[in-house]
């Protein structure tokens, strides 16, 4: 039996998330799908991020068991024949059995895009968070600050979420400015349920004034998802890349 890795780009727009659903076509079941077809045997891929419905990814990581004989950099063009578009494989390696994305230590970047305009872009509506008001982009990035390091994320996990522990390390919390675009990016070892579209919606309300800066302090140490900001809608979302360290 070989393990093959499989670096997956996806436009989520129309997949209620990554993982199998019973109430809808997700991009695992895609995957399973064409992969089991491709193969002639069953094949359940295991994901490495659990994207939500709607969230996007440049480059999130499956891995699948197969006895088949079909070299590994062959799989990318035999599984987009049979993808949808908004679905492709990036890569494809074989790696060892015991192998797994989830356990293998990692660093993932995340990108959430905000469209700030008087009006919106139907070309950005798919990828972006339209917003008409005016955002304090200097004091987003100051509060993002207080993000970086290694914290008890509880109040940036979504209620009801069931982990062993909340505590993760952010390398990077930025907000940048591209053109219209306010771009919010965060890096680090694990997320959280919603943590990063928690840590959008209260990064906005500091942006328009609802919050200040250092507020983003006390809602980590608050430790309740109560004390944080809204979650932000999916479609802003990107799962950039993940990094094995």
């Amino acid at each position: 039996m070989r393990r093959i890795r499989l670096t997956v780009a996806y436009d989520g727009t129309n997949y209620h998330g990554w993982q199998v659903q019973q109430n809808g076509i997700t991009i695992e079941s895609e995957l399973d799908r064409c992969l089991t077809e491709l193969l002639g045997e069953p094949v359940e891929v295991i994901g490495a991020s659990r994207t939500d419905s709607g969230v996007h990814a440049l480059g999130n990581i499956a891995v699948f068991d197969t006895t088949a004989r079909m070299p590994a950099e062959k799989f990318p063009y035999a599984l987009n024949q049979r993808l949808p578009e908004d679905i492709r494989v990036q890569a494809a390696e074989e790696v060892p059995s015991d192998w797994s994305p989830r356990k293998a230590p990692s660093r993932k970047t995340y990108e959430y895009r905000i469209y700030r305009a008087q009006f919106p872009m139907p070309t950005k509506r798919l990828y972006s968070l339209f917003c008409y008001r005016s955002l304090n982009a200097a004091k987003m990035q100051e509060a993002a600050r207080f993000l970086e390091g290694e914290h008890d994320f509880k109040s940036f996990c979504q209620s009801g979420a069931q982990v062993e522990s909340t505590v993760r390390t952010l390398y990077k919390a930025e907000v940048r400015e591209e053109g219209e675009d306010l771009v919010i990016c965060v890096c680090g070892n694990g997320f959280l349920y919603n943590m990063v579209r928690i840590i959008v919606g209260t990064l906005l309300e500091v942006g328009q004034g609802k919050r200040e800066p250092a507020d983003v302090e006390r809602i980590l140490a608050a430790k309740d998802r109560g004390a944080a900001g809204p979650t932000a809608p999916p479609q802003g979302l990107t799962l950039i890349k993940y990094e094995f360290l």
